[in-house]
């Protein structure tokens, strides 16, 4: 294993929601004061994503009878009480980015190793779920059982109000999907997104699993997602500009005329569920289709504006002098 005095940790997950570059400003147009301006200025305060993308949609699909419907969302699920909580649940405050980049120490980097370790083996064995008729809902229960069992909380529950303990998102749905009734269908990709609170440390991961008989182009566009990941990841060093991440994905991405979303971004990880440094803009988050993403009522689930499929891939890394350690692998 490497050492360093200063290693960095740099991750992407559920709040990723900081607009690129290039997206508009997200008090734009409202007028100071008014309802909107401070229900956007809360918005931001929790990351996410621009209300100004919705486009006046709603989570009202087309005809398509393979477009997501909202299911039933079960109650929320309890946590045992001697399991240390991440300070934003229950908190009045809802959390922002952490102002600056963790640098952790030797004791901090190995608390990150365990929490990526857990969030690893959690992740394997979602998938290892993934089949045609269990319901997104069931995927949540066993993988928030699994996580209190090992001693740590799910991360994603009660972070801003999200309801369970893992995001699922299925077939069109770029990210945040709120585990709830669905059965999931043959020839369905879903991206499972977990997050672990282990002896006061985050670590996350998530991966897009195949469900059945799936085509040639759901099968390519999750396989070149992890592609992007795997390349990005590659050139992760000290001194590379963070820059050099995103233009890497674009890249391969572009080889195969898939789309990458820019609404979403990574970013460092530790103690605080994020931190800097921002990782503009890819995550990876691929599509066939459109990158513009439409959010739900329920204020999480993005989902692709065409219907288009989307994957995703994320690991928690360490930068030490030596590259890139990945923490989130069994």
């Amino acid at each position: 294993m490497a050492t360093s005095s200063s290693p960095r940790l740099l991750s992407s997950f559920l709040g990723d929601r900081l607009l690129s570059a290039s997206a508009r400003p997200l008090l734009r147009g409202a007028a100071p004061g008014s309802r909107r301006a401070a229900y956007q200025a809360t918005r931001t305060l929790c990351n996410l994503v621009d209300i100004l993308f919705n486009r006046g949609q709603s989570d009202k699909p087309e005809d398509n009878p393979r477009r997501l419907r909202p299911g039933k969302v079960s109650p929320r699920l309890s946590v045992p009480k001697h399991i240390q909580r991440p300070p934003y649940v229950n908190a009045r405050q809802r959390p922002g980015l952490h102002n600056g980049p963790e640098i952790h120490d030797e004791r901090g980097i190995e608390c990150m190793r365990a929490s990526g370790k857990l969030a690893a083996q959690v992740l394997k064995f979602a998938g290892t779920l993934v089949e045609p008729g269990i319901t997104t809902d069931e995927i949540d229960k066993a993988v928030h059982q699994m996580i209190v069992d090992n001693g740590a909380y799910p991360s994603p529950l009660g972070y801003c109000g999200f309801p369970k303990s893992v995001c699922t998102s299925v077939n069109e749905c770029i990210c945040h999907g709120i585990p709830d009734s669905r059965p999931l269908e043959d020839g369905d990709i879903i991206n499972i997104d977990v997050t672990v609170y282990l002896n006061g440390y985050h670590g996350d991961t998530s991966a897009t699993f195949l469900c059945g008989n799936v085509d040639d182009k759901a099968k390519k566009l999750v396989q070149v997602t992890r592609e992007c990941l795997d390349k990005a990841i590659s050139i992760c060093a000290p001194g590379v500009e963070i820059k050099r991440i995103g233009r890497t994905i674009q890249d391969h991405a572009d080889k195969f005329k898939f789309g990458v979303v820019r609404q979403f971004v990574g970013h460092g990880v530790g103690q605080v569920f994020h931190a800097e440094p921002v990782v503009l803009h890819f995550q990876p988050m691929l599509t066939v289709g459109s990158v513009n993403p439409v959010i739900w009522s329920d204020d999480w689930t993005a989902v692709t504006e065409d219907g288009s499929l989307s994957a995703q891939f994320e690991h928690t890394i360490l930068i030490t002098e030596d590259g890139a350690e990945i923490l989130t692998q069994c």
